[in-house]
């Protein structure tokens, strides 16, 4: 899963701790880890959803402004078959 840097920031800063992504085939695993430029990441939990389900609050918690900012940035996303709510946390320092 690749992650923009002000995201990975944004998630190590505790701001966000939550992502959506649209995909084929998923990456990550609920209870797995995620090496990325910035540390590891743990992933929280996984959960298939639909974007219509996403919430203002949810949107917030991933870093957008509302609904409508996340769906304009879903609009930009790749096509996929399964959409998932990704629960996300910082986990420190990746070994080297």
């Amino acid at each position: 899963m690749l992650l923009k840097r002000d995201l990975l920031e944004d998630i190590k800063a505790g701001k966000v701790d939550l992502i959506f992504r649209r995909w084929n085939r998923p990456t990550v695993r609920a209870g797995g880890t995620l090496k990325t430029k910035v540390g590891l990441l743990a992933i929280k939990s996984i959960r298939d959803i639909s974007p219509d389900d996403v919430t203002d609050a949810d949107a917030q918690r991933a870093g957008f402004k509302d609904v409508d900012d996340f769906r304009r940035w879903l609009d930009t996303m790749k096509d996929g078959s399964l959409f998932q709510r990704i629960e996300v946390a910082y986990a420190g320092e990746a070994e080297a």
